[in-house]
């Protein structure tokens, strides 16, 4: 051996000594000095064990928050990923909320983040500081009362598509007196796709008569697949190493890149277009008279009054439409399934919701009806209490957005209201948590959503009449939507949820005045897949279901 192979060979063992010793040092000593540790909570079983299943499971998720509160209190200490990973668990609503209100202490992880714009782009969800600020300045407009008002003919008309739908496959040979198994999940997505793609950029998907369309199939292949079908561990480590997605691109990645070259095409065309007109009918006086939010955005984007730091790029404006196709269409289309499926196992409260929606259709069918009547009908609905309840009820008990991420951008007390259990069995004399820069904070949306200390003792039980008693605890809740934390909270609080709301009851009232709903014997499980997804029991790989009894309500 030569003396320069010899040298060589030494630096690169030291190299691989320091290495080890780095790796030793960041696995070990930063956990134990971490302050997180000093609180109660569950054991590790080994060295890279972790509580992820049991928080993450949608399906066992409500117990080990119940279990959790009453062993380590409303601050528990989890496992992460590995035992570097230390995060707090609140279930406190004064520490919850200090989170959520705080956006800029407390933003999406760099991994939630890189793993939403490999999908939809860095849109709202993604972004994070002054660029979503700025996104989300220049959306704001789109979403105003008065032009989410005029989308509602828009909706009532899919609506109503669907129902001639529904009827078709209910006319079609044999009919049974239960009546036909419909996955009511497929066919509402099919719907709420339709509604986001005209009232989001004035798009024909025509997705609940076939599902043709290209840009269709790749939103459509790009949401189930890629997202309902992904291998947790070779996405994990296409987070942390992307270069893999490029050397070794699996079956999910190549789906995600074909999808996006279609996309990136037809919606690009369509968002040039749509800019051009847009300038041209500022030219000759005439505006914008397009109603739809890529229209409204880019009204907004190009106002005159909108100083150009803060007007958003096309690529910005394509991936907020991107963020507008996933949220607005597969979270809303999963809130009316599992509403469906919810009163389809309490028959006595859909009968009584029906009858109720009954005394309310007006003697001129729907399809007839002019945008005023249509827009006024929609004015009852969304101040019809029994059903206002019922969609309370149901986005209380699943909601789509089952937990969140956040990590500390620098060090921060966060307040509690509960005592603060130590891991040495004792209680905590300050009324506030120690968190570091770095460290996570595990948003439990459900276990806030089903807390029976809040809630009362059936807060496990679908029960649309506590709405018109609600203990005072909820009071103390954060929450957009009626002390809820589905819609989120603080700043980065949803959007679109008025929208949504528009589709949820608009839906229903059409649904329920014309079809029946019962269970059949599939058996439905919760899964957390990205969104909290139906499926049934054994049939995994064949991706959300959400079969159903259907049959037509007798004239």
């Amino acid at each position: 051996m030569s003396f320069t192979t010899f040298s060589a060979s030494l630096i690169l063992c030291a190299v691989l000594a320091l290495a080890f010793r780095w790796a030793v040092y960041h696995v070990s000593t930063p956990p134990r000095r971490n302050p997180l540790r000093k609180l109660a909570g569950p054991p590790v079983q080994s060295l890279f064990g972790n509580h992820m299943p049991f928080v993450l499971d949608a399906s066992r998720s409500p117990k080990t928050h119940a279990q959790y509160v009453e062993k380590y209190g409303r601050n528990v200490r989890i496992r992460g990923l590995g035992p570097w990973d230390e995060r707090l668990l609140p279930l406190d609503p004064l520490s919850v909320s200090h989170v959520l209100k705080n956006s800029t202490i407390y933003e999406k992880p760099w991994q939630s983040r890189r793993l939403i714009a490999g999908l939809i782009g860095r849109g709202m969800l993604a972004a994070e500081g002054h660029v979503h600020r700025r996104q989300r300045r220049v959306a704001t407009p789109a979403f105003s009362i008065q032009n989410l008002r005029a989308l509602v003919p828009l909706v009532f008309r899919k609506g109503n598509e669907l129902r001639d739908k529904l009827s078709e496959l209910l006319d079609r040979p044999p009919i049974g007196e239960e009546g036909v198994e419909i996955d009511v999940c497929h066919w509402i997505s099919r719907a709420t796709f339709d509604v986001i793609g005209l009232a989001g950029f004035d798009y024909h998907f025509n997705a609940i008569q076939n599902e043709s369309d290209e840009l269709f199939c790749a939103y459509k292949e790009m949401f189930e697949i890629a997202l309902g079908q992904n291998s947790g561990f070779r996405t994990i480590l296409g987070i942390y190493f992307p270069i893999l997605n490029v050397l070794f691109p699996n079956e999910e990645v190549k789906t995600v890149k074909r999808c996006h070259a279609v996309i990136n095409r037809v919606a690009g065309k369509l968002i040039q277009s749509k800019k051009t007109r847009i300038i041209e009918g500022e030219k000759s006086g005439t505006g914008c008279t397009e109603k739809d939010l890529l229209s409204l955005l880019l009204k907004s984007n190009l106002a005159t009054d909108l100083p150009p730091d803060q007007r958003i790029s096309d690529e910005d404006i394509l991936h907020t439409i991107n963020t507008f196709m996933f949220a607005g269409s597969d979270t809303t289309s999963l809130a009316l399934t599992w509403t469906l499926l919810l009163l389809a196992r309490h028959p006595e409260i859909q009968t009584r919701l029906r009858a109720e929606l009954l005394s309310i259709v007006p003697s001129t069918p729907l399809s007839r009806l002019t945008a005023e009547e249509i827009e006024s009908l929609h004015t009852v609905l969304s101040d019809h209490h029994y059903l206002n309840n019922v969609v309370r009820e149901s986005l209380r008990l699943v909601p789509p957005v089952h937990s969140s991420l956040r990590v500390a951008t620098r060090d921060d007390e966060i307040p509690t209201s509960y005592p603060v259990h130590l891991r040495d069995g004792s209680i905590s004399d300050h009324r506030s948590i120690y968190i570091r820069k770095g460290d996570f904070v595990h948003v439990p949306v459900e276990a806030f959503n089903l807390d029976k200390d809040i809630w009362g003792d059936n807060a496990w039980e679908f029960d649309p009449e506590r709405w018109d008693h609600l203990p005072e605890a909820v009071e103390a809740l954060p929450g957009l939507y009626s002390n809820l934390l589905t819609f989120s909270a603080g700043p980065r609080s949803c959007i679109g949820m008025r929208f949504s709301m528009i589709e949820i009851k608009t839906f229903l009232y059409i649904l329920l005045a014309n079809f029946i709903f019962a269970e059949t014997e599939a058996k439905i499980r919760k899964l957390n897949v990205v969104l909290t997804r139906p499926y049934v029991s054994g049939q995994f790989k064949k991706g959300s279901q959400c079969p159903l009894l259907v049959k037509k309500v007798a004239s």
